[in-house]
């Protein structure tokens, strides 16, 4: 790396301007592929000309999720949309020595598969770079229509996936000029940036673009018996033009999820991952492709105890039970614990059981922080701001309610210190935990057979 006039990186992909902010340097809004509509990735080619990587790149087009902002705040704001989204950013210490080969996270944002971008202030991932001696590379892929359905006029299903994939091999071909290790790569992600995590594990294609993974949140009790609801899906939707406009495709968007709310649990999440379709396996052999990759894969896997409180106290269908005297917080309680365990606890600790069973090692942890001040206690995402984000993204924010940010940062340096040595080594004590915050378990090949 060169620091003057701005750092720059002679990679691969071509020399790479970036910028220095504070400890951390940033390379941001690069491009790792281009895509025509309903078309699988192709990389990016090196480029002759320096690549100035001082912004952040488009978001995939997506509709706005106004109840999301209740407890996030206007996440998206002064985002710029564009299909020409396959971008990825890097962060990393502003010290970094071209040779010293630091171990390496790629984030993969959630957002149901239908919102989110990888570069997002809430995704900051500054603070763990900066303490850590890690690199952070942030991934944006296509969402919704554009990347998780398909069509019955032949558009193919699970594109954000194969984005993802194009992504990895970017990285693998450019990391070691930033510093990195390439056979050190961590994949992290949060809600179905983690079910997309777990199916990138079987994924074909995948296989030594990654050596560890670490998934908050994954909705894997969503992920099966999905067929039915993707082709009331995709009649709904019909086929899609490739010349229609992007506000032409999300305008079909909203019919999609109509399309889905017979579906029960499953129309919480309908877009995602399609089993049988390139890359993944059928839906029958899931299972034993997720034993067959354990032994080669560290896994740390958890969610937080009241996930589903984050959308029953922010969805309108369900947060009027909290108007009910007497009874409405009990109704509120017990849908929240049958919603968490069916949807995300149960199904994660069996995929951490299944995978030490099978000869991985396998990290389980439970988030069970409860911010003063918030009604939506240990849900969804709370675990984020103890990770990723800075002060200026979480104030005022309803998740974290009046918990001040020095006791978020004091607990998050630890979290950030335990995530980090996995990411170095893929082990951790057989118990570690942060008081009032998080608890973190190894699961043993015996528990995993008796799961």
């Amino acid at each position: 790396m060169t620091t003057t006039p701005q750092p720059q990186f002679k990679t691969p992909a071509g020399t790479i301007l970036a910028y220095r902010d504070g400890a951390v340097v940033r390379a941001r809004g690069i491009r790792y592929a281009r895509a025509d509509r309903f078309q699988p990735p192709v990389a990016e080619p090196p480029s002759a000309a320096p690549i100035l990587a001082t912004q952040p790149g488009p978001v995939c087009p997506q509709v706005t999720d106004s109840v999301l902002a209740q407890a996030l705040g206007p996440v998206l704001a002064g985002i710029t949309y564009s299909e020409d989204c396959l971008r990825l950013s890097l962060t990393l210490p502003a010290d970094i020595r071209a040779d010293e080969q630091l171990p390496v996270i790629v984030w993969v944002h959630g957002g149901s598969y239908v919102s989110g971008a990888g570069d997002l202030a809430f995704y900051d991932p500054a603070s763990l770079v900066a303490e850590q001696r890690v690199i952070v590379v942030a991934v944006t892929y296509r969402l919704g229509l554009f990347g998780f359905l398909g069509s019955q006029g032949g558009t193919p299903p699970n594109l954000g996936l194969l984005d993802l994939l194009e992504a990895l091999r970017w990285v693998q071909r450019n990391i070691a000029a930033f510093g990195g290790d390439a056979a050190c790569v961590t994949l992290l992600g949060h809600s179905s940036g983690g079910d997309a995590i777990a199916h990138l594990l079987v994924a074909e294609g995948a296989q030594g673009l990654f050596r560890r993974v670490i998934m908050h949140s994954p909705p894997l009790g969503l992920a099966r018996n999905r067929a039915a609801l993707t082709r009331a899906m995709t009649a709904a939707v019909g086929s899609i033009p490739t010349s229609a406009s992007p506000a032409d495709v999300l305008l079909r968007e909203p019919k999609a999820w109509a399309a889905a709310r017979r579906f029960g649990l499953r129309s919480g999440m309908p877009f995602g991952t399609q089993y049988g379709a390139f890359p993944l396996p059928a839906e029958a052999d899931i299972d034993q492709a997720w034993r067959a990759v354990a032994p080669g894969i560290d896994v740390l896997i958890g969610a937080t105890a009241e996930e589903l409180r984050f959308f029953a106290v922010i969805e309108p269908k369900f947060n009027w039970l909290l108007r009910v005297p007497v009874f409405g917080s009990a109704l509120i309680k017990r849908l929240v614990s049958f919603g968490s365990h069916r949807i995300y606890l149960d199904p994660v600790d069996a995929f951490a059981r299944r995978h030490a069973q099978a000869g991985g090692r396998a990290y389980h942890f439970l988030f069970a922080y409860q911010p003063p001040g918030s009604v939506l206690g240990a849900a969804h995402t709370i675990d984020l701001p103890f990770l990723l984000g800075s002060p200026a993204t979480w104030a005022n924010v309803p998740l974290v309610g009046d918990a001040p940010w020095a006791e978020i940062n004091a607990a998050g340096k630890q979290v950030r210190q335990i995530w980090a040595d996995f990411v170095r080594t893929g082990r951790l004590p057989s118990q570690v935990s942060v008081a009032g915050v998080v608890q973190v378990k190894q699961i043993t090949q015996e528990q995993g057979k008796v799961a």
